[in-house]
């Protein structure tokens, strides 16, 4: 067989790709086999293929294509989220280069841009998807708003108002001024920045005496309504009941007293600034004062704030400073380092804000969701995120589900002309609902609330909408597919979604809706950053794929990233997997190239590598099915790749191959072929494409036998003792390896070994160390060889007759060095042994180990002893 002497993985990830599709190869529906079910995180229509992303997927891939090995009837249902935030910018940004304004489009006019890029542009990251191997259904492809997936939602947010879930109400939320809607706290992401902490006096009404306040927002003065005191702080007893000055605008407002007040920050005397803080505006409340917001929606400053009005909140701070010095009213500025909240999406610095939005109580829901994750019904990986998990659910606040967008699904409340509201999923329910109230209404006179709702409220209804079980409960999918297997993600949307799809699960489908959460770290480059677009240190990786294969990359990324824990990317391990797919073709290229003659028996040093190869083949079985039921698959992927790598290509193919040009026996052929089949489905779920392509070249297959769906290799009995003997015959061959070099003896010059009569050694073995070694003769002796280099492996002492190609004094050196430290070793071994306390209190079998090196050691400086005294006699 004709193999092209260098792999290239580009055509050949391309074929096999274009062949499992064509196939309908990764397509799943119900039948009697056992479901394995993946949904992966629907991608943000406006993005594309990142670092972060080829992580994720890899390892949902690595899982589905196991499984689907293993008989199962493997899904993985791939989407997108319509990302209401950054789409509606997009869109709005695509517009406005058009020379349109958002303002002067209806929302149905808007929505049909919107529609017109999502269609363009949407798709571009699940084809990316297929560059790197990823086996999802495509035929189940969903998106967050198709129709299945908005009238779950629209049924879900009509089913919780019923329950008297959902309401609607004035309260302080997290503004974005940048996207002009309000914002959940998860959606908050609060960065140390380097800030000033201004100093600022406010003078007592009718006294010519001041109390100073310490703030981070200056702007925010112009909304104050009181200053506040801590009730038992000594230092203001005198001003209790007083009223200060607002400076610049000169409003009375009071000082009052609140044990909320930290003595210790600042002057412990706190500006209280109700519509502008989440903290004083329940100060606020309590204390009942006034709320003056002086911020319109766009950050910059209202009427209501009477001074700079229009101008930017930033460029107010600057000025207000400089007009807050000339009037006296600055003590002092420090340099400050200050936590401040940014919007997720754009970036925005967050605006707290009174605003009349949706609500959705969740404390309850939270508290089984909780239960299921504290007992391990849901498993996460790794188990430490399970804390993060508790402090979270354990503080809960109703979550705030309205958005000020277009692109969404709008809220289906629906405004009477009397101001009273009717929630329904359709207009025409509305109406019927609306008549109950005033039957004279027509369909014109309700007017449908503005906002949509959260793309959260759609994502966390993910595990069950994607198997239209909201619409239409106890359909054959749902009830086949669900729950799923597995959940991978990033732990940074551990709240916004995985618990609140938790919640969503327990409550309409009464079950969880994964068994496992596998979280991934975050990719870094090599000096520790976050790889990201704005440090221009990540990547593009369609291009790595492009350069190293999509195997290459899918590896590189693989070996070091165990669950949870961040990946320190260097594209080096793209290489280091490309090398590999090099390694696994040119040991095809060498079976492949071998002549077979039916006619000749098999060697033994063949029959005893084959029952070594086995053992170790299902030792690795043994490790790979433990990795991955705790989720290590950095350490699976590692034992594969030593196995192939060490095992197969560096030991087995070099103790099997015949002489030069000479032919090898059919038996060793086949088991060769049959090891190599196997080697290629362990290694199938990481490295797909490579794996395929071998399959088919080891042997001629139908089309339909491809490896992605057959049956991977199950564990058989094998001989541990045997792995154990063959670990000391490597020690063995590295010893004459390393006297050949020493010695500067050739590889085609024959050698005699004599091994000392043990029962530790036995001769099992000897074939392979005639074959790897080129020895004429192995002769076992009853004494020490004069005139021989030594050496010992374990209790075994083994000589090679080298005349005088000795050096004794080099050898005596040599045991010399090796007594010293064994006699170390010793020495501290029996030190534990002579502590009483630890022979006492360790375990017996503990004990017992010590007091085997002990022996072990003792004979083996015995030995050494004795052939140092052959030397020099």
């Amino acid at each position: 067989m004709e193999i092209d002497s260098k792999y290239n993985p580009n055509a050949i990830e391309d074929k096999w790709y274009s062949y499992w599709l064509e196939n309908k190869l990764f397509r799943s529906v119900p039948d009697a086999r056992e479901p394995f079910t993946i949904v992966i995180p629907p991608p943000n229509v406006t993005g594309v293929l990142h670092m972060g992303h080829m992580l994720n997927n890899t390892i949902q891939d690595v899982l589905v294509r196991r499984a689907r090995m293993q008989g199962k009837n493997a899904c993985w249902v791939p989407g997108t989220d319509h990302a209401s935030i950054a789409t509606e910018a997009k869109v709005v940004s695509k517009l406005k280069a058009e020379g349109i304004e958002k303002t002067s489009l209806s929302r149905e006019e808007f929505l049909k841009h919107a529609w017109e890029w999502k269609e363009k542009h949407g798709g571009i990251i699940l084809e990316q998807l297929k560059k790197l191997g990823a086996s999802c259904d495509w035929d189940r492809t969903c998106f967050t708003m198709d129709e299945a997936r908005y009238e779950s939602v629209i049924q879900v947010f009509n089913d919780l108002y019923e329950k008297g879930l959902i309401y609607r109400g004035v309260r302080m939320v997290n503004w974005d001024p940048r996207a002009l809607t309000a914002l959940s706290d998860e959606e908050v992401i609060f960065k140390e920045v380097q800030s000033k902490l201004y100093y600022v006096r406010y003078q007592i009404e009718g006294e010519n005496e001041w109390v100073t306040v310490a703030t981070t927002r200056p702007e925010t003065i112009l909304g104050d309504t009181a200053v506040c005191v801590h009730p038992n702080d000594e230092r203001y007893t005198r001003l209790h009941g007083k009223k200060v000055l607002l400076p610049l605008l000169n409003r009375v407002i009071p000082i009052i007293c609140d044990e909320y007040v930290d003595r210790e920050f600042g002057t412990g005397c706190l500006k209280i600034t109700p519509a502008h803080d989440v903290n004083d505006y329940l100060l606020g409340q309590k204390h009942q004062l006034p709320t003056i917001d002086t911020f319109n929606d766009d950050g910059t400053l209202s009427e209501a704030a009477q001074m700079y009005v229009g101008q930017d909140r930033f460029e107010v701070r600057k000025q207000i400073v400089v007009d807050l010095e000339k009037a006296g009213h600055i003590v002092k500025i420090e340099d400050y380092v200050n936590k401040v909240g940014y919007s997720e999406r754009t970036d925005a610095v967050i605006e707290p804000k009174l605003s009349m939005q949706w609500f959705l109580k969740i404390s309850e829901m939270a508290k089984p969701a909780l239960d299921m994750v504290m007992d391990d019904t849901v498993k996460f990986y790794p188990e430490k995120i399970k804390n993060t998990y508790r402090h979270w659910m354990e503080n809960v606040h109703d979550w705030c589900i309205s958005r000020q967008l277009w692109w969404g699904q709008r809220i289906p409340a629906y405004y009477l002309p009397s101001g009273e509201v009717v929630v329904a999923q359709t207009t025409e329910r509305a109406l019927e609902k609306a008549r109950q109230i005033n039957p004279a209404l027509q369909a014109s006179d309700l007017r449908q609330d503005e906002d949509c709702l959260d793309t959260w409220f759609s994502s966390w209804l993910w595990p069950i909408s994607v198997f239209d079980g909201i619409r239409h409960p106890g359909n054959a999918d749902i009830k086949y597919y669900y729950p799923t297997n597995d959940l991978v993600t990033a732990p940074e949307i551990l709240f916004f979604w995985v618990a609140r799809m938790i919640m969503a699960g327990l409550e309409y489908q009464k079950e969880i809706p994964f068994k496992n959460v596998y979280f991934t770290g975050i990719v870094r480059d090599k000096l520790g950053r976050k790889m990201s677009k704005s440090l221009g240190n990540s990547p593009d990786p369609l291009d790595l794929i492009d350069q190293y294969g999509a195997d290459g990359v899918r590896l590189g990324m693989l070996l070091t990233s165990p669950a949870g824990n961040d990946l320190p990317f260097d594209e080096s391990l793209c290489e280091q997997g490309r090398n590999f797919s090099n390694k696994i073709w040119n040991a095809l290229r060498l079976v492949k190239g071998w002549s077979v003659d039916h006619n000749i028996p098999q060697p033994g040093y063949a029959q005893i590598s084959i029952r070594w190869f086995e053992a170790k083949l299902n030792e690795t079985l043994e490790t790979i099915d433990e990795c991955f039921s705790k989720y290590r698959l950095s350490e699976a992927l590692m034992a594969v790749y030593k196995l192939i790598w060490d095992d197969f290509c560096s030991w087995y193919l070099e103790l099997v191959k015949p002489a030069y040009q000479q032919p090898m026996d059919a038996k060793t052929y086949e088991s060769t072929c049959l090891f190599f089949e196997k080697l290629m489905q362990l290694a199938h779920p990481f490295i797909p494409f490579i794996t395929e392509e071998i399959w088919h070249l080891l042997s001629e297959r139908s089309g339909s036998d491809c490896i992605m769906i057959s049956q991977q290799p199950s564990i058989q009995a094998f001989d541990k003792e045997l792995l154990s003997r063959f670990d000391s015959l490597v020690e063995i061959i590295t010893q004459l390896r390393t006297i050949r070099k020493e010695k500067n003896i050739a590889q085609k010059e024959a050698l005699v070994l004599c091994i000392r009569k043990n029962a530790a050694h036995t001769p099992e073995l000897d074939s392979i160390l005639v074959k790897l070694c080129n020895l004429s003769e192995i002769r076992y002796v009853e004494d020490k060889v004069a005139g021989a280099s030594a050496f010992m492996v374990g209790t075994t002492e083994f000589f090679v007759p080298l005349g005088d190609k000795v050096d004794k004094e080099a050898e005596k050196a040599k045991i010399k060095e090796e007594i010293r430290y064994l006699q170390g070793f010793l020495e501290s071994v029996l030190k534990k042994l002579g502590n009483e306390r630890f022979v006492a209190n360790a375990k017996p079998e503990v004990v017992e180990i010590e007091r085997r090196k002990q022996a072990d050691a003792e004979q083996k400086i015995k030995v050494l002893e004795e052939q140092m005294k052959l030397i020099e006699n």
